[in-house]
């Protein structure tokens, strides 16, 4: 293919020859050759000399500068110039051009009727429904550069479902020199893409279509209407490849920038690519690193042909095919030797035609399966899938375990001071015992030396402002372990996501924890009494009363106003003085099991509301993340065809 500069002279040869030579013809068979026709419309052969038979396959043909077609066809006059391949339809003779008119352009945009739109299989529409759900559930925590090629699988597929699904897009691509275009050429029967010894040759995509209703098709791929053709077949050879539209494609390797640019752009849109390697660089790196390894996945609409196997001699041919298999197999392409999925790979001569019925059987075989499209879709899937794995799977197990809550939710009881607290009410419902149960002389050492002391019983649980800091580094240092061990195996975006969770939800979490402490506290007053307590007071007043009968008898008989008798005074006070320590000691003994419950139901109560502030603030914000990830990784395992249950 040569570019528009190189061009240049060939078309000045090109147009003196018609001036001299295609004058006699006239005016309406030279519009004719270049005349775009309707699709389902065949052109008729212009009037002229006798049509002559198209050469056999194979066959180089003769080269005639007067049989270039026009692009348009307000162009019937003068000749098509415009620098682009495929200009010369058949370079023969002037009945040879006649007979290569049938190869038509066609025009884009028109059809004669809609071709049935591509329909998707149910695990496919799956697929794509689960991809695109977990793009949604997706985008506030991975960036846009990361979906890019999730967000095109989608929009590609969407788009090749709405266009024909009985035509079947194949992409011929290859290396300079290794015979695409000649290979192109054969399949079509007639020479429609330019060969030669000049490189780069193919400049521009050429369509050709076996059938009708192709044209949004090939209007997807960018390819204009003068650059699509209809080939010179016989009626069983076009029937056997009904549905088929073959594009020919630049170079993967030219020289041209905007060469490479368009390869890469038509092979991601075409239903299955034919890559022609040659035997001097069939092994090239470029071709197995850029295209061939990064396609693995794509192995089941892809053909690769050996060409140009007529230029090695012997059993070379069988060598190098056997060689290209190592290549593919080490790109990790499979092949489909065994009627397993995979590749097909063949080895022929666009040149002498060897091969060639094979490979147009091959074609019309994939064609008539109507399901390249579909399986095209299906591994354009896998890899974005696979493309999506780092940030889904790791491999380990995720979520925020039950022993991880608990040990939140005791350091921020550390914090609040709960077990201080229910030491705190444990030993008040104990001081309160004994001020009930106590002797009276006790009772009233004790009030002179709490006087100056709350009476009230009420236990203070803030802390005090000297360890206000530590406890706020407390509650710091719990959010920043739940957080690490909730994030601990998740992706790098999910596991900044959790932590941004938590830290969002520490945000003034010291604050009411002190807030929620000082509501929790005991209530107002004396803690409660058990029910034997107003029998201990008797027996305390009892023991005072003996104490003081007792004393008030022997004062009496000292005063001599009773009769000497020191016996029984004497036994009433001992009864009183050791009686009121034992009705105590026995008080205390049996309030220590109601003290610690009380301790302890106080201590729970300053737990439960720790917790519960910490389980609002940061646990939930957390375990939405969590379950946010569960839900993304559900859609992944249906994208992968795994499952909801991966890990």
């Amino acid at each position: 293919m040569t570019d528009t500069a190189d061009a240049a002279d060939t078309t000045d040869a090109v147009d003196s020859t018609r001036a001299t030579g295609a004058s006699a013809q006239g005016q309406g068979a030279g519009r004719d050759v270049g005349r775009e026709v309707e699709p389902g419309a065949r052109k008729e052969p212009a009037k002229g000399p006798s049509p002559t038979p198209a050469p056999a396959r194979g066959a180089a043909p003769s080269v005639n500068p007067s049989a270039t077609p026009s692009a348009d066809p307000e162009d019937a006059a003068g000749a098509w110039d415009d620098g682009l391949i495929a200009r010369r339809v058949n370079e023969g003779t002037a009945g040879e051009q006649a007979t290569a008119a049938v190869v038509a352009e066609t025009r884009p945009g028109t059809a004669a009727s809609p071709a049935a739109p591509l329909a998707y299989d149910g695990p496919l529409r799956s697929r794509l429904d689960a991809l695109r759900e977990l793009v949604g559930l997706s985008r506030a925590r991975l960036d846009n550069r990361t979906l890019a090629e999730a967000g095109r699988v989608l929009d590609e597929a969407a788009a090749r479902r709405k266009l024909s699904g009985q035509h079947t897009v194949v992409a011929i691509a290859g290396a300079t020199g290794s015979g695409k275009s000649q290979l192109f050429n054969t399949l079509a029967g007639v020479t429609i893409s330019e060969t030669g010894v000049r490189r780069p040759t193919t400049a521009a995509p050429i369509a050709c279509s076996w059938s009708d209703g192709a044209a949004p098709l090939i209007d997807r791929l960018g390819i204009p209407g003068r650059l699509r053709r209809r080939p010179v077949q016989s009626a069983e050879a076009e029937a056997q490849l009904r549905g088929l539209v073959l594009i020919d494609l630049p170079d993967h390797d030219s020289a041209a920038v905007q060469h490479r640019e368009q390869v890469d752009r038509i092979l991601a849109l075409v239903d299955a690519v034919i890559w022609v390697v040659d035997p001097e660089k069939y092994a090239d790196a470029v071709l197995h690193e850029r295209y061939l390894r990064p396609m693995a996945g794509h192995a089941e609409v892809m053909f690769v042909v050996l060409n140009q196997v007529d230029r090695l001699p012997g059993e070379a041919a069988d060598l190098v095919l056997d060689d290209l298999r190592r290549l593919l197999d080490e790109d990790g392409i499979a092949l489909g030797e065994y009627g397993e999925p995979g590749a097909t790979v063949l080895a022929l001569s666009g040149l002498t035609g060897d091969g060639v019925p094979e490979l147009r059987e091959l074609l019309g075989q994939f064609v008539g399966e109507r399901g390249a499209a579909g399986r095209r879709v299906s591994a354009d899937v896998d890899a974005a899938a696979a493309r999506l794995r780092p940030v889904y799977v790791t491999g380990q197990r995720t979520g925020l375990s039950e022993d991880a809550r608990d040990e939140f939710a005791a350091r921020l009881a550390d914090a609040v001071g709960a077990t201080a607290a229910g030491d705190a009410a444990e030993r008040a419902w104990l001081r309160n015992a004994n001020r009930a149960c106590g002797t009276p002389w006790l009772r009233l050492w004790r009030w002179c030396q709490d006087r100056h002391e709350q009476a009230t019983g009420r236990i203070q649980v803030r802390t005090p402002a000297d360890e206000e800091a530590t406890a706020r580094q407390r509650v710091e240092q719990a959010v920043r372990t739940v957080s690490d061990r909730a994030s601990a195996g998740l992706p790098a975006a999910w596991a900044m996501a959790v932590r941004e969770a938590a830290v969002r939800g520490s945000q003034g979490l010291p604050e009411a924890l002190d807030e929620l402490a000082g509501r929790a506290g005991l209530p107002p007053g004396r803690p409660p009494r058990p029910g034997w307590w107003p029998v201990a007071v008797l027996a305390q007043a009892a023991m005072t009363l003996l104490q003081i009968v007792g004393g008030l008898w022997l004062v009496g008989q000292i005063a001599h106003w009773m009769e000497p008798n020191l016996g029984v005074p004497v036994l009433l006070m001992v009864a009183g003085i050791l009686g009121g320590p034992v009705v105590e000691w026995s008080c205390r003994m049996a309030a220590r099991g109601p003290a610690r419950r009380y301790g302890q139901d106080a201590e729970r109560r300053l737990r439960e509301a720790a917790a519960g502030c910490g389980r609002a603030r940061v646990l939930d914000p957390v375990a939405a993340e969590l379950l946010r990830y569960r839900e993304v990784r559900e859609q992944y395992g249906r994208v992968t065809g795994v499952g909801a249950g991966m890990r």
